[in-house]
Order: C-alpha cells, then structure tokens, then sequence
C-alpha cells in the first residue's frame, strides 16, 4: 500500500559502425526471457535524437525504472545522455558473445562498457551498474530482476514523507540526527508537536468508526488479547494517524512516521501506541518509536527492498552463557558472542511473531503503575520474533550532517528468549568484532533495522546509488577493520 510499482523499460543502444540488428536481436532475446513486466523501447538509440525519442517514448509508457542495453559497442555520448533525461533510477548493462560469429555478429559490448562508465562520470551522473555488468540473454534477464527492488528504494525516497510527533526523549539522544541529509536525499520532512498529535486523538473521541476498528483488532489478535478493554482508546488512535496521514501527505505518494511514545504519551493518551505502530507498520507505514527519524528512514528502504514489513529494534542484551549452553551451542554454528538480543516493548507485527499476544510495557510500569494492575502501560504486542535469515541495517546522519551506513546479514535463533515485549535472539557472523569497530567505534544509536530475509546485496546497492561513502559490514576476520588492535 505505501510503496512503489516498478515498471521496468528497457532501452538498446547500437554504435553506428556496429550492426544495429545485432543490438535489436540481443534485446528481444533478454525480453523473452524475462517475460511480463517489461516495457521494451522499439527506437534503438545510435544518436542524441534517438536518445530523447527513446526516454520520451518510455517516459510515455509510465516507465519509472529504465535498463539501458548496450546491446553492442554503444554510443558513448547518447547512451549517456539517457540518464540526464530520464527521471528515474537508471541501470546499464552490456551483452555477452556467443550468441553469433565473432566476424560480422561480435559486439564489443565489453569494452564499450568501459567507456560508457567513464561518460556517467563526465556527466557526474549515479548509475547502477552490476558486479558483472556483462552476460547473456538468460543472465541479463536476471540482473534486471535484481534491480527492482533497488529501484523501487530510489523512486520510494524520491516520493517519501516522513511525519514527526514531538520531540526526541531527553535520554535517548543517540536517535537525534541532524534531518538535513534528508532533503539531500529528496525526503520530506513534517514536524509536528505531540500536543498536535494529542488534540487530534482527542477530536476522534466518540468517532463512528471505532467498533469496526475494534474488531479489527479483535479478529486478528484473537485469542491472544487478556487486554481487551484497552482497544477502544487503540482503535480511536490507529484512526488518528490514518486519518493525519490522509490530510498531511500533501504531494508524496508515500509516508513513514518517527512518533513520541513515551514518557508522557501514557499518562495523556492513556496507553501505550506500540501495537497500533506494528498492524501500520505490517502495511508498509513503519512507525518508528522515539521519534527515530532515520530509523524511520530505514525501515521504509528496507520495506521498498524486501517488499514485507521491517521490525525496528534496540540492539539490547547479551545472551547468557546458560542460555547459549542450552538453546544454541551444538545446535548453530556460533561463538556466544556473535549472538545478542534485539528488542523492542511490542512494535513487531502480528506475522512476524510467534505467539503474538497483547501485553503491557513492563519497564513503564515499574515507574507508572507500580502497585496497580497494568492500565495506561497496556498496548504492546509481544512474543518471540520468528526465527530466520534477516538483515540488519541502518542509515544514519553524523552532527556534521554526513550520512553512513551499516549492513549485517544473520540470522534470529529459533529459541526462547524467556523475556517480554516483541524479542528474539540474533546471531551475526562476527558480531563481536562489528559490535566494537561499527557499532561503537562509529557511534551508531542503539536502533537497529531488522530486514527479514537476506537483502544485503540490495541495501548495498541502494546505499551505493543515493551517495553513501561509507557502508560498513561485519567484515571476516581476515578482513581486519581500520581501527582493529592487530595485538587483541
């Protein structure tokens, strides 16, 4: 609901002293192969004219993603002049021999390569351009593939709004970043008071549409809700934001939200907003708790990847070594401390968990509802998050407004985590060195981005194509990091 369809065009350029049939055959090979979805561009560009028919033409078609096919040698110039045009994320490929003679049907497509890539960077224009840039029809078709949900990022940001509400805790200052970098990227940015957000909820009070909410929530969290006199005032705030989504989104197609939730939102409010922050975020609206900006930010680029809701997570807690001992050692292939825990008081959606339940934020309640039964800390979703391959990732901005990043593939432990709120115990190749020289030695805030599945290759990608400098990953142990004691 809140990211982008990608319709994928492909464009063949053809060098002139080249034949132009050679390039035509070779592109209609690679649209056989990749089938539906596809948009293919009948001018073949050997010329500057060519090149603003062909970005006119797919421009036309509602092409929001482009492939230009150097089908052979290519036109340095025109072929480049493309990606000035066009307004869009933009990838270049080559083609393979093989498929001809190499008399009268070789291509050169490889070298042209070369000078294709040195034109982007006469004209300082960002392109994504494979590991292997060069292949067969069959390959081609593949990397195209690949390039969806890299562009589906690129054009997502371009059209994205992020809404605030009130100002970060005075405690968690590591989640207070600088949000010029955001509009560097092309980002909106609303920022509005909690009062604003506290005068809304309250003009819902009574809204007619509160019990067909209501039972929304009852169906889905079925057996699983000891809490349910509380979803009245839940009901009456997912209907808030739905409703100030609608009237602020102004001219962006796509919003994420970076909201307070605590300390005062439970005393004024009435509880706590983590399970509507979760069924928002399970249809691509992450909700960011804290008013984490840049996790927002990432967790919306780790939806346009994977295409599924993303979890935002404090990377915690260590895991007992009697823990290790008995759910972990001899059952994965970990040290104890490669693995953590991630948690946050109950933001996860319902599909991502198992045995989801309603519950109350326990750490509130120790300071709220000390000697009473849980009432305004209620509203957490929780449960062990499921186990899996997953990604852990965030964009961030330094106070000297320089965006970095990090990338961490792993994976969530299938066991008991023993503990509350949304949590799971997570293990990544080599964590304790990237703990100390990323985490640390690079003063990143506490908020981690969980994307489930393996989408480091994407992310990277992504992160490359919008200017990032520096990408940091948990690099092997024969890959030491800059500021590694070499003697430890």
């Amino acid at each position: 609901m809140n990211i982008p369809e990608i319709k994928l065009g492909c464009i063949a350029v053809s060098r002139s002293c080249f034949p132009m049939t050679l390039s035509e055959r070779r592109r209609a090979a690679v649209a056989k192969i990749f089938g539906d979805g596809l948009y293919t561009c009948t001018v073949t560009v050997e010329n500057e004219l060519d090149a603003k028919r062909a970005v006119e033409d797919v421009t036309a078609a509602g092409v929001n993603a482009l492939v230009v096919f150097l089908g052979n040698f290519g036109p340095e110039t025109p072929e480049t002049l493309i990606s000035e045009w066009f307004d869009g994320p933009i990838m270049y490929v080559a083609a393979a021999e093989g498929d001809g003679d190499l008399h009268d049907g070789r291509g050169d497509a490889y070298c042209g390569m070369l000078n294709c890539s040195y034109n982007l960077g006469m004209r300082h224009k960002t392109a994504y351009i494979p590991e292997y840039p060069v292949g067969t029809a069959e390959e081609i078709a593949e990397k195209m593939r690949e390039f969806i949900p890299i562009a589906r990022a690129i054009v997502g940001l371009k059209h994205l709004k992020v809404i605030t509400f009130g100002p970060r805790p005075d405690d968690f200052l590591a989640c207070n970043a600088p949000i010029q970098p955001l509009y560097d990227l092309g980002v909106a940015v609303e920022e509005n008071s909690e009062l604003d957000l506290l005068a809304a909820y309250n003009k819902h009070k009574g809204d007619s549409r509160i019990p067909k909410k209501i039972e929304e929530m009852q169906t889905e969290l079925g057996d699983g809700n000891p809490y349910a006199g509380i979803l009245p005032r839940l009901a009456q705030y997912e209907l808030t934001l739905e409703d100030w989504i609608a009237e602020h989104k102004g001219a962006r197609d796509y919003v994420a939200i970076a909201a307070k939730c605590w300390p005062a939102f439970q005393t004024e409010f009435g509880f706590v907003p983590c399970y509507v922050n979760s069924r928002l975020t399970a249809r691509g609206i992450p909700v960011a708790c804290e008013v984490d900006v840049y996790g927002a930010l990432s967790e919306y680029i780790g939806i346009c990847v994977s295409g599924e809701p993303t979890t935002l997570l404090d990377i915690n807690n260590s895991v007992p070594q009697s823990m290790y001992d008995k759910g972990i050692k001899g059952k994965y292939d970990y040290h104890l401390h490669e693995t953590f825990m991630a948690f946050h008081c109950g933001n996860t959606c319902k599909s991502r968990l198992c045995n989801p339940h309603m519950g109350y934020q326990v750490i509130m309640k120790r300071d709220l509802e000390p000697d009473s039964e849980p009432d305004i800390t209620r509203g957490t979703l929780e449960g062990n998050i499921t186990p899996g391959e997953i990604t852990f990732f965030r964009l961030q901005s330094t106070a000297g407004t320089e965006l970095k990043a990090y990338v961490a593939q792993g994976e969530i432990l299938d066991m008991d985590c023993e503990s509350f709120g949304s949590i799971g115990a997570f293990a990544i190749p080599e964590m304790d060195r990237f703990y100390r020289h990323v985490l640390i030695a690079k003063r990143y805030p506490h908020h981690g981005v969980v994307v489930f599945g393996h989408w480091g290759k994407a992310l990277y990608e992504v992160l490359k194509y919008i200017g990032i400098a520096d990408i940091s990953y948990n690099q092997p142990k024969s890959l030491p990091y800059p500021n590694e004691n070499p003697f430890a």
